[in-house]
C-alpha cells in the first residue's frame, strides 16, 4: 500500500498519520480468524505478513494466504530456513504459497534452536532458485537494528552485515525486488544509526521497522525477552521493575513520530514504513491507529 510522500515541513501529527499509511501488519495463521476485522480496518492491498511460529502449522499459513488474497490483501508469508526439511519440502511449500496468491515472501533463518532439516540460513533457501521459479518477485529479509542474540553474541555484528550484503547481491543478480523487515524495538535513534551503517556498507534495501502496537508493559517485557530485543527495551524493563506499572498500556506514539521524521526528513536512510505487531491485541492496535490518524 503506497501513500503519497509528505513534505518534511508537514506538522508532526500529519507526518505521523501519513507515515502510518505505509504500514504493514503481522499475524499468525491462527489469527486469520480476525479476517473480518482486518477487512474492516485495513485498506485494500495492505501487506499482511503471516508468521510461522510452529513448524507444524504450515497448512494454516497456506490457508491464511488464501483467505487474505481472496479478501484483497497482499499476503507475505514467513519462510524460516530452520523449519524447512530439504529442497523437496521447500519446493512444495513455495509452490503452495504462490498458488494461493503470495508473490512476496519474508525469507529468514528463523528462531528455532536447531534446524529440523538441512537449512539454517536464509541465503541457503534463496540460492535454490525455488522462489523465482514459482513466480515470487519480492523477497523480504530480516533486519536486526539491535543485533541478533543468537549470532552477534558469538560472531559479532559484522556477520549480520556480511549476510545482508550477500542476500542483497543475490536478489539484485536475479532481478528480485528486496526489502528489510526489522525486529520490533522501541526507539527511533537505534534505527537511524543502524540504517546509516547499512547505507555506508552499500546495503540500500528499503527498511520497514518493527513497531509494537499498544500493549501492557508486562506483555512487552514478555515479547522483548522472547525476541532478544536489546538496548532500546531498557526503558520497558525499568518500568517493569515497578510492579504498579506492569499493567500500564504503552503506546508507540513517540517511536512512530520519530520514524516518520526519519522517513520524510532523511530519505537517504530508506525508512520505508512501520511494520506493526499487534502484541496487545487487534482492538487496541486499531483503536490507537484511528486516534493517531485522526
Amino acid at each position: 500500500m503506497n501513500a503519497p510522500l509528505a513534505s518534511p515541513s508537514l506538522p508532526p501529527a500529519e507526518a505521523t498519520a501519513s507515515f502510518l499509511g505505509l504500514s504493514s501488519i503481522e499475524i499468525t495463521p491462527k489469527q486469520i480468524e480476525k479476517l473480518a476485522l482486518l477487512k474492516e480496518k485495513l485498506q485494500p492491498g495492505s501487506r499482511v505478513f503471516i508468521a510461522l511460529i510452529d513448524a507444524g502449522d504450515l497448512a494454516g499459513q497456506i490457508e491464511a494466504v488464501r483467505q487474505l488474497k481472496a479478501s484483497g490483501f497482499d499476503p507475505v508469508p514467513h519462510v524460516p530456513a530452520r523449519f524447512v526439511k530439504d529442497e523437496a519440502d521447500l519446493r512444495a511449500r513455495i509452490k503452495a504459497l504462490a498458488e494461493e496468491g503470495a508473490s512476496s515472501m519474508l525469507v529468514l533463518g528463523g528462531g528455532a534452536p536447531e534446524p529440523i532439516g538441512q537449512y539454517d540460513a536464509a541465503i541457503q533457501l534463496l540460492q535454490t532458485g525455488v522462489f523465482q521459479a514459482n513466480g515470487v518477485t519480492r523477497i523480504g529479509l530480516a533486519g536486526h537494528p539491535e543485533g541478533n542474540p543468537d549470532i552477534t553474541k558469538i560472531h559479532g555484528e559484522a556477520v549480520l552485515v556480511k549476510a545482508l550484503k550477500e542476500k542483497q547481491a543475490y536478489l539484485k543478480a536475479h532481478g528480485l525486488e528486496g526489502f528489510i523487515a526489522t525486529q520490533f524495538l522501541f526507539e527511533a535513534e537505534p534505527v537511524a544509526q543502524w540504517a546509516r551503517m547499512l547505507r555506508a556498507e552499500g546495503i540500500d534495501l528499503p527498511i520497514f521497522v518493527g513497531v509494537p502496537g499498544p500493549a501492557t508493559i508486562k506483555t512487552l517485557v514478555k515479547y522483548a525477552a522472547m525476541c532478544g530485543v536489546g538496548n532500546s527495551a531498557r526503558f520497558i524493563r525499568k518500568q517493569a521493575l515497578n510492579i504498579t506499572k506492569l499493567l500500564t498500556v504503552n503506546t508507540p506514539d513517540e517511536f512512530v513520530a520519530g520514524l516518520a521524521q526519519l522517513h520524510y526528513a532523511r530519505p537517504e536512510l530508506g525508512i520505508a514504513g512501520p511494520h506493526l505487531y499487534p502484541f496487545g491485541g487487534f482492538d487496541k492496535l486499531f483503536d490507537w491507529l484511528a486516534a493517531v490518524k485522526g
